[in-house]
């Protein structure tokens, strides 16, 4: 009768197991995805000219052509 209880809880275990590993690699994978993204984030800022003439500006501080 124990057996009967048990190989179902096993069954899921296993199951559960398995899909751990599973969302445990796409974690690792979208971490990594993320790690590239924000190298990339950081060099693309070192590539934008800051100031009023730049892009980095805000939209703010510059006026229309028509003015």
């Amino acid at each position: 009768m124990h057996e009967d209880r048990l190989t179902p809880l096993e069954i899921k275990t296993s199951f559960l197991e398995d899909q751990l590993e599973q969302l445990d690699a796409v974690v690792a994978r979208q971490q990594q995805q993320i790690d590239l993204l924000t190298r990339e984030l950081l060099r693309l800022r070192e590539l934008v000219p800051q100031g009023p003439h730049g892009l980095a500006g805000s939209a703010q501080d510059e006026r229309p052509p028509h003015y």
